[in-house]
């Protein structure tokens, strides 16, 4: 019952990703953001307000990220298309002397075969086009309904999570709630904990970028931050871009060197950001990081890997704390007052 239970659930979470994936995007911000609106909260400031300028600001460092890379891109596109092709010339020119034994019949024909294939493939590449434009849409669709979302959870957190708490037979509503706060600062450390790794990533591609005086080097430092929200993968996938454009800009020598620097990064993350600092912040064993990132990834994707771990952790932290006895909070005993005893 409870396996076929878990499958109903994933089967409806994926029949409405549309709706089911920007609701779970808008909890990780929130958890992200908590602790910041609380505190503008204590210090004055009214909850819509500071909800507002949470959400707001985070808005606008995401759009500044993403323009930094898009400006980098169009700024140096085109010293980028006449390196590249000038890396392809040369490796071109460099195979028929290389140990390979390629002979220049050989990539004639190669070049020959792949100018056939993209031009019997245009058909497929306009539908591959025009999914990608509904893809975009559908992206936009669910960023407004991640913040509207992300809004209301900031500002009427509590009030919602009452009203969800009324599905819960009332003698356990008390054990449930202790138990689903208790996850959800398990989820809160996992967040902070994974930005401390984006930021990690960021910075030491960065420093290799700008110590090889690789064109992008902002943007592709912001790209590695970006996908080091999917662990492991993201980084890697990042930093496969990275070695791509050292490659065609500066020649494989710099290319081999960030090769080097991403494969550092990599086994830093892997090896005890990822297992260690998530491990620690979400009291799950490094194993059960590392297999749980390959379990999402094989069933759900980059998607399966961004949500994996937070469903792990909350879920251990949620079972822990459903299963072990609540402590009654400490009465405070009133102080007697001498006049109502002389009385």
């Amino acid at each position: 019952m409870i396996a076929a239970a878990v499958v109903g659930v994933g089967w409806v979470l994926m029949h409405f990703a549309d709706v089911t994936i920007p609701f779970a995007v808008a909890l990780l911000l929130a958890a992200l953001m908590q602790p910041l609106i609380q505190r503008l909260a204590k210090w004055g400031w009214p909850r819509g307000l500071a909800v507002a300028l949470g959400v707001i600001g985070g808005l606008l460092v995401l759009i500044a990220v993403l323009a930094l890379i898009v400006w980098q891109i169009v700024a140096s596109s085109s010293d980028l298309a006449t390196a590249t092709v000038g890396g392809v010339q040369r490796l071109l020119a460099w195979l028929p002397d290389s140990p390979l034994h390629i002979t220049q019949d050989q990539i004639d024909g190669w070049i020959a075969q792949l100018t056939q294939i993209i031009t019997d493939s245009q058909e497929t590449i306009a539908k591959y086009a025009a999914s990608a434009g509904a893809s975009v849409g559908s992206f936009f669709a669910g960023l407004a309904i991640a913040l509207f979302t992300l809004f209301f959870l900031l500002h009427q957190g509590d009030t919602i999570w009452s009203f969800v708490l009324r599905f819960v037979p009332r003698v356990a509503r008390e054990r449930v709630d202790h138990a689903a706060r208790t996850g959800w600062g398990s989820l809160i450390a996992y967040v902070r904990a994974t930005v401390i790794v984006a930021l990690v990533d960021a910075v030491g591609v960065l420093i290799a970028a700008l110590a090889l005086q690789i064109p992008l080097a902002p943007a592709l430092a912001a790209l590695v931050f970006i996908g080091a929200f999917v662990p492991i993968v993201g980084a890697l996938v990042a930093g496969t871009v990275a070695v791509a454009v050292a490659l065609v800009t500066l020649g494989w020598v710099q290319a081999l060197i960030m090769l080097g620097a991403i494969i550092l990064v990599m086994q830093l993350e892997g090896h005890f950001l990822q297992p260690f600092l998530l491990g620690k912040a979400v009291a799950l064993h490094p194993l059960a990081v590392i297999i749980g990132l390959a379990v999402g990834i094989t069933i759900g994707g980059i998607v399966g890997g961004l949500f994996a771990i937070p469903v792990i952790a909350f879920s251990n932290t949620f079972v822990k704390a459903l299963t072990q006895p609540l402590v009654p909070e400490p009465t405070i005993e009133p102080e007697p007052d001498p006049v109502a005893e002389e009385t």
